[in-house]
C-alpha cells in the first residue's frame, strides 16, 4: 500500500490551497456580503432570508454524507477525490454566478428563485468540496505535513478572503456604475471563471498517496464507526458552534458599518472606503496568523493553541459593543488584533480532521476519510445557516428595516449581533474543544501502527 509520508514539494502543496481559493471567491462572499445582497438590493425580507438558510440545510443533511459516502467509493485513474474537482468546477461556478443574476421578478418569484440557486450552489458546493476536503487527510500519511498543508490551504483561502473583502465594495461600485445589483452580477462572473480555473489548478499538481485497505461496502457499519470516533464527534459539535460565529458576525458587518458606523461608501483611501478598508485590514492580519500555524504548533498541542487563541478572539470580539461609533482607527486595531490571533485556528482544525481519520481507522480498521470530511463540512454549513438565519431572524425581532434610518432599539441589535453574540458562540466553542483527546503521542502511535497495517496489507 502507498502510505508515503515524505515531505511534499512546495507545487502541490501551493495547488492544494488554491482549491480553498477557489471555493471562498465565492463562500467568504456569501459570509459578508449574501445577507445584505438578499435584503437591500434584491429586496427580500430579512426574516425571510434568515428562514431560507435554515430551510435549506433540510437538504444538506442527506447530501453531505452521501457525498461522502461516493467519495469513499470512488475508483477512477484519477484516485477517489481527485475525479470530482476536474468534473464539479464548471458547475461550482455556474451556479454561483446564478444566485446573483438578479432576474426581474415580483417578490414571491424573487423568494422562490432565491431557494432555489441558493439550493443548487449548496449541492455543487457538497459535490466538490466533500472530496476536495477529504483529499488533504491521503495527500500525506504524516499528521505534520498534513498541517502543512493546512497551513498552504487556509494561506490561500484567507487570501481569496482579503481580495473578497478589499474589492468586492469597489468593483461593484465600478462595475456596476452605481448599479448594486448589475456590479454584483459582474464581479460573480470573474470570481466564477478564477475558481473553475483554480479548482483545475488543484486536479493537476496534487497525488493522492494513503491508500485504505480493501473493506465491505456496508453503509451502518461506516456511520457506526464514524459515530464511535469521540474526537468527531467533539470537531462536529466545535464546528457547528464556531461556524455560527462566524456567520453571524460576518453577516452583521455591512449593516454594522452602514448603520452604525455611517459608512456611505465615501473613499477613505484610494478606491476603498470604510467598510473594505476594515475587512482588507482584518484579513491582512489573519493571512500573518496562518504564516504563524507552523512554528506554534511544533511548540504547542493543537488542542491548548485552539482554546487559548479562541478565547482572545471572543475578547476583541466583546470590545466592539462598548466601542463609540466615530472611533473607527480603534475598531481596526481591534479587529486585526482578533484576526491575527484566530489565523492559526482553521488549519489547526483541518489537520484534526485529518486525525480524526486516521483515529477512526486506527481504532474500528475502517477508514472512511470522505465521511469524516462530509459530516464535518455539513457541521460547518449547518453553523453557517443557522448563524445567518438567526442573523436575519434576530434583525428583524429588534425591528430592522432595509435602507432606513434605524431605531435606538434596532441599532442595539445590530451591535449585539456584531460583538457580543459571536463572542459567547466562540466561548462555547472553546468548551467543546477541552473535549477533544488526540495529541501529539497519540498520533505517533497511530502513524507507526497504521504504517505497519497498510504495509502488512
Amino acid at each position: 500500500m502507498a502510505t508515503d509520508s515524505a515531505p511534499l514539494r512546495f507545487r502541490e502543496k501551493l495547488g492544494y490551497g488554491l482549491g480553498d481559493t477557489a471555493s471562498n471567491f465565492f463562500f467568504a462572499t456569501f459570509n459578508v456580503f449574501l445577507l445584505y445582497y438578499y435584503t437591500d438590493i434584491f429586496g427580500l425580507s430579512a426574516a425571510a432570508v434568515g428562514t431560507m438558510f435554515l430551510v435549506t440545510k433540510i437538504v444538506d443533511a442527506a447530501s453531505d454524507p452521501i457525498m461522502g459516502l461516493i467519495a469513499d467509493r470512488t475508483n477512477s485513474k484519477w484516485g477517489k477525490f481527485r475525479p470530482y474537482l476536474l468534473w464539479g468546477a464548471v458547475p461550482y461556478g455556474l451556479c454561483g454566478y446564478a444566485m446573483f443574476a438578479n432576474p426581474d421578478l415580483a417578490y414571491t418569484g424573487k423568494l422562490i428563485y432565491a431557494y432555489v440557486t441558493y439550493s443548487l450552489m449548496m449541492l455543487a458546493y457538497t459535490a466538490i468540496n466533500v472530496p476536495y476536503s477529504a483529499l488533504m487527510g491521503v495527500i500525506s500519511a504524516s499528521s505534520l505535513e498534513r498541517t502543512k498543508v493546512a497551513s498552504y490551504r487556509f494561506f490561500c483561502a484567507f487570501t481569496a478572503g482579503w481580495l473578497v473583502g478589499t474589492f468586492v465594495t469597489p468593483l461593484k461600485n465600478i462595475l456596476g456604475g452605481g448599479n448594486e445589483a448589475l456590479g454584483f452580477q459582474y464581479t460573480m462572473a470573474i470570481f466564477a471563471a478564477l475558481s473553475i480555473v483554480l479548482f483545475w489548478v488543484t486536479f493537476a499538481t496534487t497525488k493522492e498517496r494513503v491508500i485504505p485497505p480493501p473493506t465491505d461496502s456496508n453503509l451502518k457499519t461506516d456511520f457506526r464507526a464514524l459515530l464511535q470516533n469521540g474526537p468527531w464527534r467533539v470537531l462536529f459539535i466545535t464546528g457547528i458552534v464556531t461556524l455560527m460565529n462566524v456567520a453571524v458576525r460576518n453577516g452583521t458587518l455591512l449593516y454594522y458599518f452602514k448603520y452604525y458606523v455611517g459608512d456611505d461608501g465615501s473613499r477613505i483611501f484610494l478606491i476603498f472606503d470604510k467598510t473594505a478598508v476594515f475587512m482588507s485590514t482584518g484579513l491582512l492580519a489573519m493571512l500573518i496568523g496562518v504564516s504563524l500555524t507552523k512554528a506554534l504548533s511544533a511548540r504547542f498541542e493543537k488542542r491548548k493553541l485552539m482554546i487559548v487563541l479562541s478565547l482572545l478572539n471572543a475578547v476583541s470580539m466583546a470590545v466592539f459593543f462598548v466601542t463609540p461609533p466615530d472611533q473607527y482607527w480603534l475598531m481596526v486595531f481591534v479587529n486585526c488584533l482578533g484576526t491575527l490571533v484566530i489565523g492559526p485556528t482553521p488549519a489547526l482544525v483541518w489537520s484534526m480532521y485529518a486525525d480524526t481519520a486516521d483515529y477512526g481507522e486506527y481504532k474500528t480498521g475502517r477508514r472512511t476519510t470522505a465521511l469524516v470530511f462530509s459530516t464535518v463540512q455539513f457541521s460547518h454549513k449547518l453553523g453557517l445557516a443557522v448563524g445567518a438565519g438567526l442573523a436575519g431572524i434576530i434583525l428583524a425581532w429588534f425591528g430592522f428595516v432595509a435602507n432606513e434610518v434605524q431605531t435606538e432599539t434596532s441599532m442595539l441589535g445590530i451591535r449585539f449581533m456584531f460583538s457580543i453574540f459571536p463572542a459567547i458562540l466562540a466561548v462555547i466553542g472553546v468548551i467543546a474543544i477541552y473535549f477533544y483527546r488526540i495529541d501529539s503521542s497519540l498520533i505517533s502511535r497511530m502513524e507507526r501502527e497504521l504504517a505497519e497495517r497498510h504495509a502488512a496489507t
